[in-house]
C-alpha cells in the first residue's frame, strides 16, 4: 500500500512541475490537504469514504477561524471551507489518474455559499477617481498611470505589480501571465498609454526593472523598489477618498468597473471572460444580472400595461 502522505508529496510536485502552479498555490494545497490527513489519522486511501468526508465537512463547519466577533470565536466561513474541499477534490482526481483507489471527486460536495456581491462605483465616481492624481510630480504621474492601466486592462493587482518597465508602448496590447500561469492578452487605451509615457519619461534616470516602483521618501534605502499589492491598495484607497467616494474602493473594484463597462456597451460575455483571465465562464457570470439590457428592455416594454 502506498501511504497517503507519500501520495500527497507526489501530488504537490505534480502541481508545481506538470501543472506549473505557483509556489504559493502549492503551499496552500499542502496546508489544506495536511489538515485533512491530520483529521483522517490514517495512511490508507481506502480509509476515505462518504462518511469520512461527511464528518470532515462537519468538523470544518465547526472549526474556529481564529477571529473573534462580539466576544465569540468565529467559525470558518463557507467560502474558506470550500478551499479545503476543492483541494481534496483535486487530490482525488490526481489519484484516480494514477489508478489509486480513492473516493470520486464528484462525491465531495462543496458548501453552499451566498451569491457573490460586487463592490461597484458609478461612472461619475470612476471618472473622479481616475482624475484624482492631478499633479505633475513623479508620484502623481505614477498613480495616474496605475489607475488608468487598471481600468484599461482589468488587471488583477498581482498582475499589475509584476509588470516590467520595458513594456512596448508602440503596441496597443500586453501579454499577461495570470492565475494558473495562463497567458492572455490585454489592451491599452489611448489614455493609459499617454499616462504611462508621461510617467516613464519622468523616471527615465533610474534602472529599476519594475514598471511601478516606490518614489519619494519611500524609495530611500535598500530592498525591493517594486510596489507591492498592498501598496497599490493604499494608493487606490487614498484617491477614492480624495475623489469624495464614501464606499470602499480597491483595485478589484476597478476590475469590476472594467468588466461592467464592457458588458454594458454590448461586449460578449465570453470575450470578457478571456480579457479578465477567468478559467470558467461561471466566474464571469456574476456580472450578467447587472448588465443584461435585453431583460431590462423586455420589462419596460411588456410589464404593467394597465395604465
Amino acid at each position: 500500500m502506498v501511504r497517503l502522505s507519500r501520495l500527497l508529496r507526489q501530488f504537490l510536485e505534480y502541481l508545481e512541475i506538470e501543472r506549473g502552479r505557483s509556489l504559493k498555490t502549492v503551499e496552500n494545497y499542502e496546508r489544506y490537504l495536511n489538515t485533512f490527513l491530520s483529521f483522517l489519522g490514517k495512511e490508507s486511501p481506502k480509509a476515505i469514504t462518504d462518511e469520512t468526508v461527511r464528518e470532515y465537512r462537519l468538523w470544518l463547519n465547526r472549526r474556529h477561524s481564529g477571529a473573534v466577533s462580539d466576544g465569540r470565536a468565529e467559525t470558518l466561513k463557507k467560502k474558506t471551507q470550500n478551499y479545503y474541499l476543492i483541494a481534496l477534490r483535486a487530490f482525488s482526481k490526481y489519484l484516480m489518474k494514477r489508478n489509486v483507489s480513492f473516493l470520486s471527486a464528484e462525491r465531495i460536495e462543496l458548501a453552499k455559499i451566498p451569491e457573490r456581491s460586487l463592490d461597484l462605483i458609478s461612472a461619475d465616481e470612476l471618472s473622479r477617481l481616475l482624475s484624482a492624481p492631478s499633479g505633475s510630480d513623479l508620484k502623481s504621474l505614477r498613480d495616474r498611470a496605475i489607475l488608468e492601466l487598471l481600468f484599461s486592462t482589468g488587471l488583477r493587482v498581482s498582475e499589475l505589480v509584476s509588470l516590467p518597465c520595458d513594456i512596448n508602448l508602440s503596441s496597443d496590447e500586453l501579454s499577461i501571465r495570470g492565475k494558473g500561469e495562463r497567458v492572455r492578452v490585454v489592451f491599452l487605451s489611448l489614455r493609459a498609454k499617454e499616462t504611462l509615457r508621461a510617467y516613464l519619461a519622468k523616471r527615465s534616470a533610474d534602472s529599476e526593472e519594475a514598471l511601478f516602483i516606490n518614489v519619494g521618501k519611500n524609495r530611500s534605502g535598500g530592498g525591493e523598489k517594486r510596489l507591492t499589492p498592498r501598496s497599490v491598495e493604499r494608493i487606490v484607497k487614498h484617491y477614492a477618498i480624495k475623489a469624495g467616494i464614501s464606499k470602499s474602493v480597491t483595485p478589484h473594484t476597478i476590475r469590476h468597473s472594467f468588466a461592467t463597462d464592457l458588458l454594458q456597451n454590448g461586449a460578449d460575455l465570453r470575450a470578457v471572460q478571456m480579457l479578465l483571465g477567468h478559467a470558467n465562464i461561471s466566474t464571469t457570470q456574476i456580472y450578467t444580472h447587472l448588465t443584461d439590457r435585453h431583460l431590462r428592455e423586455i420589462h419596460k416594454r411588456f410589464h404593467d400595461k394597465r395604465r
